[in-house]
């Protein structure tokens, strides 16, 4: 039987990234995405164009690119009330965490994800979630995702393995893994096609794509830009300065 994968696949930078990852691993990669009233829905939207790219400009990925799901979990965001499902201000909550962590939210992600794979035959899910720039949300630790396979491989009597490409990278290291496994070319497409603004805001271009410019999501996607094409730019500085040779 093929090794399949399901990709937890929002239309964001990371779980864009976290697809390429899995294309470039798997024999069989499927994406599953979740509507839950989110207030940056847009994101949504922009996940078949990405689906539609990265089939048309790796060729190599695109035989492996299977069924993509997306599930309505509107339940999750009655129960939210919080800046990702309200008109709620983007600031520090009360118990520490950012009013955009949405409670339960990954928890339920992955194992809705689980569920579909054990439907679909699958054995690995695949996400974007780390512990480096995570705004603090205590589901994206790597702690919580191994408890969580523990409690779903027992639930489910299956051998299901979490994997978390990002988990102790920086969004700098995460721009350098999309441009390690897809190019210029990859680089390009989380560019202009993914979306990680809170606001939902597609009327901003920046150098790293879309975005309000101000969220915390803006914030860590365009920072990390900064910082890898710095480093780029230094690599490539050096590698065509004259060596040298001595006297």
């Amino acid at each position: 039987m093929a090794d399949t994968a399901i990709v937890l696949f929002s239309g964001g930078q990371d779980s864009t990234t976290c697809l390429a990852w899995a294309l470039d691993r798997f024999d069989r990669v499927e994406t599953v995405g979740f509507d839950y009233g989110q207030r940056h829905r847009v994101e949504l939207e922009v996940r078949p164009r990405i689906l539609e790219v990265l089939k048309a400009t790796f060729p190599a990925w695109s035989d492996r690119l299977g069924a993509d799901h997306v599930l309505n979990l509107s339940v999750l965001g009655a129960v939210s009330e919080t800046a990702l499902t309200r008109e709620v201000a983007i600031a520090m909550g009360e118990g520490g965490l950012p009013t955009t962590f949405v409670p339960g939210r990954n928890i339920v992600f992955m194992t809705l994800a689980a569920a579909l794979a054990y439907r679909r035959g699958a054995r690995h899910l695949v996400a974007g979630v780390c512990e480096t720039d995570y705004s603090g949300y205590p589901d994206c630790r790597d702690d919580t995702v191994k408890a969580l396979q523990v409690a779903l491989n027992l639930g489910m009597e299956r051998r299901f393995v979490l994997h978390t490409p990002l988990m102790w990278i920086d969004k700098a290291e995460t721009w350098a893994l999309a441009q390690a496994l897809g190019g210029d070319l990859l680089v390009d497409l989380v560019r202009e096609a993914t979306h990680t603004c809170y606001l939902g805001d597609r009327s901003h271009h920046h150098a790293w794509g879309w975005g309000c410019g101000a969220c915390p999501a803006c914030d860590l996607r365009a920072d990390g830009y900064q910082r890898w094409s710095a480093r780029r730019e230094a690599g490539a500085a050096q590698v065509a300065a004259p060596g040298d040779d001595g006297p």
